[in-house]
Parts: C-alpha cells; structure tokens; sequence
C-alpha cells in the first residue's frame, strides 16, 4: 500500500481514499464501543445519516429509467394517502432537489432534535410513515419549485414512493437494486435495539461529564428514506464505482444526478444540489461531487473528484469534524 496522505490523530472514525485502484489512505481510530474497548476496524460499520439519501435518489431514478415513474409525477398521483398540509401538486423532481418547499419534520428552527424524540420518542421511528405523521400537519414554507430549502421530508416520501411502486420495503428494494449489485455486502438499514456484528457505536460528547454517551435517543431506532443506514469505508467506494461504472443507472442519468439542478452556491463549500447528491463548483474543470451526513455523534462524507479520479470517504462515530479533514484533502491531493 502506498499511503501519501495522513490524517490527523484526533480524528475518531474510519477514512479511505482511493485513485485510479491506488490507496492513498486508509485510516482506523476510535473506539465502535467505548465500554468494552472494542476498536474501529476496516469493515466496522459506521451510520452515516444523510448520506444514505444519495441511495434513494439512485432507487428512484432507476423507476423513472424504467419508466414506472416520471420526475413530473405528483404526490397527488402517487401517494394515496391522506397528505395533510402538503402540496399534492409536489413532484418527484422537487423532492429529490428539495425545491418542494414541505416543511422538515426536524427544522431545528422549531426545536432541537432531542425536544423533537422528547415529544415523540425515537424508539418509535421504523418506518417512512411513523416519521410522515411528524411533518404532514406542518404548513408548507413555500410554493412547490420557488427555492431550494433543504427537506428531510421530502426524503422520507420519496421512500415512500418507492414502497408504493414497488410494492417492497424501501430498505429491500434498495438492497436487492443497489446494495446486492455493488457487492455492498456490510450495508443495510438496522434497527438500533438489534445491530448486527461490527455496527459502532454512535458517541455524543457530554462537558458535564468529560466522557461520551451513545446517541441510542437521539436517533431514529431504524433509518428511513431521509437517512440512517450503516455503511463501511469500503461499500461506499463500490457504490461510487457501480455509478461511475454504469451499472445502477445509464449515463445519462449519472451526468443528470451529478449536474446543478438546484441551490445558488452562496456558500461555495456546501455548492449546490444535483439528484441526491452536492455539488462543488469547480471553475478549472469538472465539479465536485460528494454526499454527506450530520447526526447526533455521527460525521460522514464522501466525494468524488472526476478530474482525478479520486474517491475520499470520512466516517466519524463522534461526531468529528469530516468537512475540515475533506478540506485538507482537496488543497493536498487535488
């Protein structure tokens, strides 16, 4: 292995980069389970909060590739369901570019997440439904296609559109169309109170305490469409490469998912958004593209830079900060 890139010892989590079959770093640090001392090891399988939305921005792609859905499709037509305060008039393109304007059932202008489980507990949380009935009564912040405003929401009806299509459990489906395909054998959405083997532990700091506690209340007991499931560093290259390889979806569809479609690029960090994934305006050649994830003790991203092949992929089960690191990598290895 031909290691050219070290990343600082505070960081607490797992992190990959590979380039054209070449390993750049591979990193392990931390602790999946502090109490038993067990440590992060290369298949330890990390959550990764909303970065498992790029996952069901491909599943629904490939129905509108499979012409059993289309991106001018409306909730009104899909979902028969009672809708609440939600525009029936929303379609499939403005959830997966959150230019639907449903209100986030998490808006942390409304309250932190830890009065959001308070109110309604997490343990709760195993199905897309349990979390539609947080957010359907809630206005809507805007006409459907004004702006972009970031939704977790939406997420959670575009899995739930998939039930419906399919006639499969989201997490199923996107097993049997994504996972199984790029031999993403460690992946898959778990329930916390039954994890199977070499799943970490998600850790909160507490300053009263000086120590870590787990974030068992402070997250869904299972992963829904909006986020959740567990990865390895080394599942997610594969999916990147069943993308980039064309086997999840066409060309045409990969060159939609990585174009601008929605956002300004205000903050030229966070850039814009394409189908299920961020985008980096990159005015010296191709832009960046990279998906990312924010939970309560969990820290993820992973990008992909098409101009030099590189793939980076930052799990952090504290909570450490990945986007610092993601920095360094851009201004020492693109």
């Amino acid at each position: 292995m031909n290691t050219q890139f070290k990343l600082d010892k505070d960081f607490r989590g797992n992190a990959y980069i590979v380039k054209n079959g070449e390993i750049l770093l591979s990193h392990c640090s931390g602790y999946a389970d502090i109490a038993n001392k067990i440590p992060n090891v290369f298949n330890t399988r990390f959550a990764c909060a909303s970065m498992s939305k790029t996952f069901v921005a491909v599943g629904i792609l490939q129905l509108i590739e499979k012409n059993r859905l289309s991106f001018d499709d409306s909730l009104k037509g899909l979902l028969d369901i009672d809708l609440g305060c939600i525009d029936p008039n929303v379609t499939v393109r403005q959830l997966l570019t959150h230019t639907s304007g449903i209100a986030d059932y998490d808006d942390e202008s409304d309250q932190d997440v830890y009065e959001l489980w308070a109110n309604y507990p997490n343990y709760k949380i195993r199905r897309n439904e349990d979390l539609f009935e947080l957010f359907k009564d809630k206005m809507m912040k805007f006409t459907p296609g004004e702006r972009f405003d970031y939704s977790n929401s939406g997420y959670v009806l575009l899995a739930m559109i998939i039930e419906k299509i399919t006639g499969s459990e989201f997490d199923v489906y996107l097993k049997e169309n994504i996972f199984d395909l790029c031999s993403m054998s460690s992946t898959g959405y778990f329930e916390s109170d039954r994890l199977p083997e070499r799943c970490a532990n998600g850790y909160i700091y507490d300053p009263k305490t000086d120590s870590c506690r787990t974030n068992i209340f402070s997250v869904a007991a299972k992963g829904t469409g909006d986020g959740g499931a567990y990865v390895t560093v080394e599942d997610i290259i594969r999916f990147w490469k069943g993308l980039l390889e064309y086997r999840l979806l066409s060309k045409s569809s990969v060159d939609q998912m990585f174009s601008k479609q929605s956002g300004n690029g205000d903050d030229p960090e966070e850039g814009y958004y394409g189908y299920g994934v961020w985008i980096i305006d990159n005015p010296d050649g191709s832009d960046y593209v990279y998906m990312q994830g924010l939970d309560p003790g969990v820290c993820t991203i992973s990008e992909y830079n098409p101009n030099n092949g590189m793939i980076s992929v930052l799990l952090s089960n504290y909570g450490d900060n990945v986007w610092a690191r993601m920095r360094s990598i851009r201004k020492e290895l693109y």
